[in-house]
């Protein structure tokens, strides 16, 4: 079949990448989608079993470290646009092996930006380069004030260093060579196939089998959170109408305390299991604080609601209410997965 586009997707047995893969498959049966993955810990294809017959989805297993690899399949592929996802993400992972994240987020990234280049040569029309990144790459804020486009990066984890430098060449490139290019910075992420090693899927399992909640510090860390299939609705609405070489921040509108978030989750778990009321919140329990954690991240969205009209589909609370009933009808989603008892 002629494909109107082929789209390379890297991480899209991953997290967010699994509901981007499948929003675009399932919107554009015109377009060729191709789901780029290591399959590491994170990687899944499991959560991606309603696509695998699909004739309009491909899968590639592979390292974006490997340069050869990725020469071969531009070699082997016209690709028309790049959505970069494929990323090492867990901070407290970052401090504990930062050199991961150098080569995944780093040099992973320049392998991509340079395989698009040399495949377009300097023909750039209909193509472009789409990189998701974070919040995080800002620093901290304290109790007031948000995010802008315009914010200058202050990263305090090796995750968000290897994520500010990442945009940081993808931005050279187009400056550069001319590339086009797209950045978004998102906040919080939770929804269903995520890891649980992240806060919300973590303490879901954890309540269910009454484990401890690890908090870290007094859980005063301030976090904006946003709906999974929210942000894949807006990585495809600026993928088609963004701005070349401009950047939108995407965020939930949903600040909340780490304690609160979870003692939110708590009752609404306590319900769902039939247990007493307040039954859940025993099992919290405070822990150090991880090294050069940020206080408090907040996004100021309204540039994409404004230009491209996008806004969160759903109340922090209707999102965490359907994001814990799939995790209850999916447990043995959980049980393939190796647990990882880390505190948020």
């Amino acid at each position: 079949m002629n494909y109107k586009k082929q789209i390379l997707i890297t991480g899209g047995a991953g997290f967010i990448g699994s509901h981007v893969v499948r929003l675009f498959v399932n919107k554009y049966p015109d377009y060729h989608i191709l789901n780029l993955d290591k399959l590491t810990y994170a990687g899944n294809l499991k959560n991606l079993v309603d696509l695998e017959d699909r004739p309009n989805y491909s899968f590639l297993k592979g390292d974006l470290v490997d340069q050869n690899f990725i020469t071969e399949i531009f070699q082997q592929y016209q690709f028309d646009g790049i959505i970069h996802l494929a990323a090492e993400s867990h901070v407290d992972r970052s401090i504990k092996n930062p050199m991961d994240f150098i080569q995944t987020n780093i040099i992973g990234t320049v392998n991509l930006l340079n395989a698009a280049r040399n495949q377009w040569d300097q023909d750039f029309e209909g193509k472009k380069f789409y990189h998701i990144s974070t919040d995080e790459v800002f620093g901290s804020l304290d109790s007031g004030g948000f995010f802008t486009e315009t914010t200058s990066y202050d990263p305090q984890s090796p995750y968000s260093a290897s994520k500010a430098s990442s945009d940081h060449f993808v931005r050279a490139y187009q400056n550069t060579y001319g590339l086009p290019v797209i950045l978004t910075n998102c906040s919080n992420n939770y929804g269903p196939y995520q890891f649980p090693e992240k806060l919300i899927p973590l303490f879901i399992n954890n309540i269910i089998h009454k484990k401890p909640l690890p908090v870290y510090g007094k859980g005063e860390n301030i976090r904006d959170w946003l709906f999974v299939i929210d942000h894949a609705e807006a990585i495809d609405l600026v993928y088609h109408k963004g701005m070349l070489n401009d950047t939108y921040n995407i965020g939930g509108f949903n600040e909340w305390k780490n304690i609160d978030l979870i003692k939110l989750m708590c009752g609404i778990m306590d319900q769902k299991l039939g247990r007493s009321k307040g039954e859940s919140e025993q099992l919290i329990t405070y822990v150090k604080d991880r090294a050069g954690h940020d206080l408090r991240y907040a996004i100021d969205a309204s540039k994409i609601m404004k230009e491209l009209g996008w806004k969160p589909s759903v109340t922090f609370e209707q999102g965490l209410e359907k994001t814990i009933d799939w995790y209850l009808d999916r447990q043995d989603w959980f049980d393939d997965l190796s647990m990882n008892p880390n505190p948020c």
